[in-house]
């Protein structure tokens, strides 16, 4: 595997959402990754909502998969094992779980001294909410982003599970594992990453907690620069049902797409000049929505796409991928027939290569343990205590 991970090997005790998120990062920028099914299985992975195929686990790309049973003695002794030659560990279960299966962070640690410990859960190791289920969408609403969001006097949108299990999550996690494994590198000492979906969703809002601080931000929604209160800043319908994004915060950028529209009317003209002038920002959302409804996506996009008007057409994801500018970029690839986001962020001399499709749980347990130091015999008495599939 190419990318600046390489040489990093990663146990993945499998979970759902960001903890796979997670190792998809780690893996995809050249980590060795390995999957720990915590038992044989069927051959489609749990998802949270219901199963998923191999073939399209997206997240599980470019990691094999052993299956283990965590509550067989035999099982969870080879877990250890494998643990103790890894550089770092990611969980993703409720406080408590991996210390009730004997691979708690202070079992682990006690085995391997330079272990970086990642655990991902939604309200935190600790606090008043530590032990109670939720889900993405709880967690944003506690960080007081969730709020932020949406048209004012309508109940805020679930903004799909980008801002906490993913941003806020995963993402977070990944940032925290790889500080944790450089400073290891040093010290020769592992620690516990506590990756909290709450902390990362507050994390992602401070900028606009910094502006509420400096009374440039209120709580009221769609009340704010960056909330769809401002005309120059929201996406509009088009005359074919389609949509675009308007950006033009910048004086000279929002000139640029008031001459590009072409509009006639001086009046109207002349009012939109006031630009930052909140109280106009209704009556000028309505005048700029009426203009856009005049066309279609299309033909805004032979007008302003490319420009500095900070214009962009609205993409479904069946034609984001065929864009322009996402295939010259390659922004989406192709793995075994299935259309996805690429590998990001992109490195100059340590570029990722492109990653293996997902394996079914379990398909690959004794080529992994095999890999990972278990010699035959072994691996023959795990199968005997019903250990492995």
């Amino acid at each position: 595997m190419g990318g600046p991970l390489q040489g990093l090997k990663v146990v993945e005790i499998v979970g759902i959402g960001p903890g796979p998120f997670c190792a998809m990062m780690l893996a995809d920028m050249g980590a060795e990754v390995i999957r720990i099914d915590q038992k044989p299985g069927p051959s489609a992975r749990k998802a949270g909502i219901g199963t998923i195929p191999p073939e399209f686990d997206v997240l599980a790309r470019g990691r094999p998969s052993a299956a283990l049973d965590l509550k067989n003695p035999a099982g969870k002794r080879a877990a250890l094992d494998l643990i103790s030659r890894a550089d770092a560990l990611i969980e993703g279960f409720r406080p408590g779980v991996m210390e009730r299966l004997g691979l708690g962070p202070d079992a682990c640690l006690k085995t391997n001294p330079k272990l970086v410990y990642g655990r991902m859960t939604g309200w935190g190791q600790g606090g008043t909410l530590a032990h109670a289920a939720g889900h993405d969408l709880n967690y944003v609403a506690l960080s007081g982003m969730l709020h932020a969001i949406g048209r004012r006097g309508e109940p805020p949108p679930p903004p799909l599970n980008l801002v906490g299990d993913f941003g806020g999550g995963g993402l977070l996690l990944a940032f925290g594992m790889v500080c944790a494994m450089l400073e290891a590198q040093g010290s020769g000492k592992g620690q516990v990453v506590d990756a909290a979906m709450t902390d990362g969703s507050a994390l992602l809002g401070t900028m606009m907690y910094g502006m509420k601080a400096a009374g440039m931000w209120t709580t009221r929604r769609e009340s704010n620069l960056l909330d769809g209160a401002a005309h120059f800043y929201d996406c509009y319908a088009c005359a074919d049902g389609k949509f675009i994004s308007i950006g033009a915060i910048e004086p000279q950028f929002y000139a640029q797409l008031l001459e590009r529209i072409g509009i006639e009317d001086e009046g109207l003209l002349k009012q939109l000049q006031e630009q930052m002038n909140p109280r106009r920002w209704p009556e000028l959302k309505q005048a700029l929505a009426a203009i856009f409804r005049k066309r279609t996506r299309d033909e805004w996009c032979a007008l302003l796409e490319g420009s500095d008007a900070c214009f962009a057409p609205v993409l479904d994801m069946d034609e984001a991928p065929q864009h322009p500018h996402n295939q010259a970029r390659a922004t989406f690839i192709d793995i075994a027939g299935v259309t996805q986001p690429a590998p990001a962020p992109r490195f100059s001399r340590t570029p990722a290569e492109k990653p293996e499709p997902a394996s079914a749980p379990g398909a690959d347990t004794e080529r992994v343990l095999a890999a990972w130091g278990f010699n035959a015999e072994r691996i023959a008495e795990l199968r005997a205590a019903q250990a492995i599939n």
